[in-house]
């Protein structure tokens, strides 16, 4: 099996106790509809997981990150959608301006407290929870069925869901 078009990146930008969240409106057929996540998308051939980061972030907010940091990688596992591998990152600045326009939904600065009241994948509950710990690099796989978490390790260790 190819899993090339199965790897992705995802960036959280933070400013002011927020983090820039892409509600994902836009698109009839998403993954992620009606969901509220970070911004990133599929690795195109050649690229770095850096490379796929500053592209996807440009094209989807019009800024560039500066010194985006690697916390882990994420192994999603879905019976509807397969297996997706996940660069997970964070970044404190950015230069550019951001767009009041995006085509795969709406840019929104949210509290960091209250990101968890909004529809969100399960599984992004803990690795937002990691990366607010300041957990050292790390492997987080998350299983669902449907929408539904199912099983979760860390580095290997299964998570009490």
């Amino acid at each position: 099996m190819d899993y090339r078009n199965n790897l992705t990146t995802l960036c959280y930008l933070e400013q002011d106790d927020c983090y820039l969240m892409l509600h994902r409106t836009k698109k009839e057929k998403d993954i992620n509809k009606d969901k509220w996540i970070g911004i990133g998308g599929h690795l195109e051939e050649g690229e770095s997981p850096e490379e796929c980061l500053v592209r996807e972030m440009q094209e989807e907010t019009g800024v560039t990150p500066v010194a985006p940091k690697l916390h882990g990688i994420i192994t999603f596992v879905s019976d509807k959608y397969g297996t997706e591998y996940m660069f997970l990152y964070s970044a404190r600045e950015y230069r550019g301006k951001l767009l009041s326009d995006c085509s795969e939904g709406d840019l929104e600065w949210v509290r960091k407290d209250r990101i968890s009241s909004l529809p969100i994948w399960e599984g992004d509950k803990i690795f937002l929870r990691l990366m607010s710990e300041n957990h050292p690099f790390f492997s987080l796989k998350l299983c669902y069925e449907g929408d539904n978490l199912i099983y979760a390790a860390l580095d290997g260790e299964k998570l009490e869901l």
